[in-house]
């Protein structure tokens, strides 16, 4: 009796929570597609965990920021001739600082990662895993998703909109045998803190390993849940607390949580994969 395929595509793999998504799913046997805009990285990633797990790794170097990567992933993929049962949609990143002293092109920028790329992969691999009757998909969204972002009012957003999406296709197809997933962690220690410029906020004084988080995410997927948070005490104020809290009294306390100290040299907003 033939296996059945069990290949994961994963953007933002070159790095952080996705590279650690990688290397779980290949422990597990499981076949990949690599997706980053550095394709050295991802080359390096590649032979590492074929050499390692005996898996086969298929890299696609793109950049989710230029309109029409997601299509062009897409068919990479037919091209190819995989099928994909797990897709993991992990590249994002933020930025710091007051909205309107930011530059447009950057906000739209991380828009377009976060959201459209997003939506975009998702509604190419979400028709055959439905006609397959299975599949998986996890979104890698945030804490910051459930609460507006006084000084990361776009990459707030953002996330809301991931969190948001996630749930309801779940339920759009969970009678034909697929799930999907939101991870919402909070601060994790990646490459996310210096390319969102977050040095000195306190919040990422306590940050998670991105491993950690990887592997809360990754079970979380595998029992089909539908949010998962990496820190229960997140999820009991998140659910519990803030929802019951005056509106402006969860704005003053999200902007304080991004404060930063009086001596951390203002920069424009910048991005990076997760």
């Amino acid at each position: 009796m033939t296996k059945p395929s069990n290949t994961a595509l994963i953007t933002g793999a070159s790095s952080g929570i996705g590279l650690e998504l990688a290397k779980i799913h290949a422990s597990k046997g499981g076949d990949l597609v690599l997706v980053a805009r550095s394709r050295d990285k991802l080359d390096a990633l590649k032979l590492a965990l074929e050499a390692a797990h005996g898996i086969s790794a298929t890299v696609i170097a793109e950049d989710l920021a230029e309109p029409g990567a997601a299509q062009r992933i897409f068919e990479q993929t037919q091209a190819h001739g995989l099928v994909i049962d797990v897709l993991i949609n992990n590249a994002g990143f933020g930025g710091h600082g007051l909205f309107h002293e930011q530059r447009l092109a950057d906000a739209q920028a991380m828009m377009q990662v976060n959201m459209a790329a997003l939506t975009e992969l998702t509604h190419a691999f979400l028709k055959g895993m439905v006609q397959r009757q299975r599949g998986r998909v996890l979104n890698v969204s945030s804490t910051a998703s459930f609460m507006p972002g006084p000084l990361q009012a776009v990459y707030y957003a953002t996330k809301a909109y991931v969190t948001s999406f996630t749930q309801a296709i779940a339920e759009e197809v969970a009678a034909h045998g697929v799930t999907a997933t939101a991870l919402c962690p909070g601060a994790v220690a990646t490459g996310f803190v210096a390319a969102g410029n977050l040095e000195g906020v306190d919040l990422w004084q306590q940050a998670k390993s991105a491993q950690s988080v990887a592997q809360c995410g990754y079970d979380a997927m595998q029992r089909g849940e539908l949010v998962a948070f990496n820190e229960g005490q997140l999820r009991f104020m998140l659910n519990w607390i803030v929802p019951l809290l005056p509106r402006k009294m969860v704005l003053k306390m999200s902007r304080r949580a991004m404060e930063k100290g009086k001596d951390m040299p203002a920069k424009r907003l910048s991005g990076g994969a997760r």
